[in-house]
């Protein structure tokens, strides 16, 4: 399991993540400055850059959304991209295209946006699935190909998309094929009534502090080693294929009523992302292991062997 036996000095592990963690306090009180509440939206970023993937976020407008994926690129000393999503956007907008050079008599690559570290796909369902398939290759195998040359994307990496709920005038859903490549999507709520007096008071007053980088890329990268080397008993590894084997086959895990509400079950990515994302949660938590209240939130927790075991995953 992950080159950890079970005879591991936990002891060890937790003092080490202890020190390899330390960054993301800094980087929490770094995103404060500009992010009032909204801790679940935040910690569902870190979660996403630790695992290296994808995240999406959903909700409505004035959210924080966007200047919370804007926050935490500046606070990273990282590249950072935004490509608003619109009707008339074409793939070659996005990762880039073959331009002809008439002194040199000859066709030039012009890289897109998409060569970045953070990439802000803002309002990703308003342009055509031709668009949103063109960030396919770029998601999942972290390369370009323009004409006939592949180019490798910078790392990290990470494809941060928002999306309105709301409208569906000028909109087009995302198909399965590009949700299966974000490792989470978070429903973004309201913020509390005493936060929202807060953001609108220091709105008012202009008195938002402004973000610097106090994180280096290598840092993060380095993170991304020791949470994959955070220990995972094979309890756990069984607990998370009963998960997705229950949205596969609901009716054996007491759960027949839900069956009509899912069309498909979970992929065996998404075991992996599973397993990848409780010990990046386990990490963020200075924890060496991960337990079960790291794959759901403590007062779901529970068997989905067990009839009604129904559950809310992170």
């Amino acid at each position: 399991m992950d080159g950890i036996s079970p005879t591991t000095d936990i002891v060890q592990l937790n003092e080490k993540i202890q020190i390899e963690s330390a960054f993301v306090d800094t980087l929490k009180n770094e995103l404060g400055k500009a992010i009032i509440g909204q801790e679940y939206m935040v910690e569902r970023l870190l979660l996403a850059l630790l695992s290296d993937g994808h995240i999406l976020l959903e909700g409505v407008p004035g959210l924080a959304k966007t200047l919370a994926i804007n926050s935490l690129s500046k606070a990273i000393d990282a590249q950072f991209s935004r490509i608003q999503f619109t009707p008339d956007l074409l793939p070659a907008d996005v990762v880039g295209t073959l331009i002809y050079n008439q002194k040199e008599n000859a066709f030039a690559v012009k890289q897109g946006p998409i060569f970045a570290n953070f990439v802000l796909a803002d309002e990703i369902n308003r342009a055509p699935a031709k668009v949103q398939s063109a960030l396919l290759e770029a998601m999942q195998e972290r390369q370009v190909t323009i004409g006939e040359e592949t180019f490798k994307l910078p790392k990290p990496f990470l494809v941060l998309a928002t999306q309105n709920p709301l409208e569906q005038e000028g909109t087009y859903p995302l198909p399965e094929a590009q949700l299966d490549r974000f490792i989470i999507k978070a429903v973004i709520d309201y913020p509390k009534k005493e936060d929202e007096i807060l953001i609108m008071r220091n709105s008012v007053n202009r008195s938002f502090g402004s973000i610097n980088p106090v994180v280096k890329p290598d840092t993060i990268l380095r993170a991304r080693d020791v949470v994959r080397s955070v220990y995972m008993d094979e309890k756990i590894e069984r607990y998370i294929t009963d998960v997705v084997f229950a949205s596969r086959y609901p009716d054996q895990y007491g759960l027949k009523d839900m069956q009509n509400l899912i069309s498909y079950g979970g992929s065996p990515r998404a075991s992996i992302s599973l397993a990848i994302v409780s010990k990046a949660y386990a990490f963020i938590k200075r924890r060496g292991y991960v337990i079960p209240e790291h794959l759901c939130r403590r007062h779901h927790c529970r068997d989905p062997k067990q009839s009604g075991g129904a559950l809310t995953l992170i």
